[in-house]
């Protein structure tokens, strides 16, 4: 076999539709070192009522499958990152997440940028220490989170990219950003640019899933060259019947509720679930390690 060809079998990963439960088994909830649960959306920086609601939603969820760590994928604040509107459009909201010790972990939106780049990414609750992209690991190595700035996506980033996605020593390897480089959205849709400077470097290193928000819609892709795309921008914000079903890319969909998601990551899989603010599912199913070392006989 052709090492190129054995690289891509060896970094895939496999989508199982439907193969997980609906719900996460009663064992599942219960502490495990061998499993690390996280919920993430985009888009919700509302301080309106759809923000509540899922935020409380999160929160009645957490109860039974207890999560410590909230990927934010952008548009964090509107209209524009104005950091006198942090209290009323992020603390309030997830009060009770946050007293329950939950992490969140953001990107910057391009209504982050307007006024709040500088403010944001210096901002405690948000976790960026100061920095429009960095990495963080959790579950005793498990699983690796990538943060990026699609908003100015330079040479000195990706170089970054480059070099810590080849330096990870995590099973599972997930990148999170603002502007989708796969969505069905009919406002905004596909960053054509930002696929073409982020794609191969995700297929090359094996990343498992990548998040993304702006459409304000929920969408799993088809997946492309064994990399799992996600958009979760329905937060906060929702545009009703944005989503173009007819793309070839298109997996399944959601633009008539709000809705997060919810991930529990084991070594042999990535489980995930799109839950609306009444806990209904709109999505669920797993991604699954290639297992290659048969391939390469």
């Amino acid at each position: 076999m052709k090492r190129r060809a054995f690289l891509l079998l060896l970094s895939a990963t496999t989508a199982l539709y439907g193969a997980s439960p609906a719900l996460p088994s009663s064992q599942s909830t219960q502490a495990s070192e061998n499993t690390f649960r996280f919920v993430a959306f985009g888009d919700a920086g509302t301080g309106e009522n759809n923000q509540y609601s899922l935020a409380t939603a999160m929160t009645t969820y957490h109860e039974k499958h207890p999560f410590d760590t909230a990927l934010m994928l952008g548009d964090n604040i509107y209209p524009d990152g104005n950091p006198a509107l942090f209290k009323g459009k992020f603390e309030r909201p997830y009060a009770e997440l946050l007293k329950l010790g939950v992490r969140f972990y953001a990107v910057l939106g391009n209504h982050d940028v307007r006024r709040g780049r500088e403010a944001e990414i210096r901002y405690p609750n948000f976790n960026m220490n100061g920095k429009a992209y960095y990495s963080f690991v959790k579950g005793d190595g498990l699983i690796e989170f990538f943060g990026l700035d699609s908003n100015i996506m330079t040479s000195q980033q990706t170089s970054w990219l480059d070099g810590a996605l080849a330096g990870s020593k995590a099973m599972w390897k997930v990148v999170f950003f603002h502007h989708p480089i796969y969505s069905s959205g009919i406002t905004h849709g596909s960053e054509m640019r930002l696929r073409a400077l982020l794609e191969p470097l995700f297929v090359k290193y094996g990343v498992a899933a990548v998040l993304s928000g702006h459409d304000h819609t929920y969408e799993r892709i088809k997946s492309q060259q064994g990399v799992q795309y996600f958009v979760s921008g329905a937060g906060g914000q929702l545009r009703k019947g944005d989503i173009d079903r007819r793309t070839s890319i298109f997996g399944t969909g959601n633009d008539q509720v709000n809705s997060y998601m919810y991930f529990e990551a084991t070594p042999e899989k990535l489980l995930f679930w799109a839950l609306d603010a009444s806990g209904h599912i709109l999505d669920n199913g797993a991604l699954t390690r290639v297992r290659a070392a048969a391939a390469g006989k």
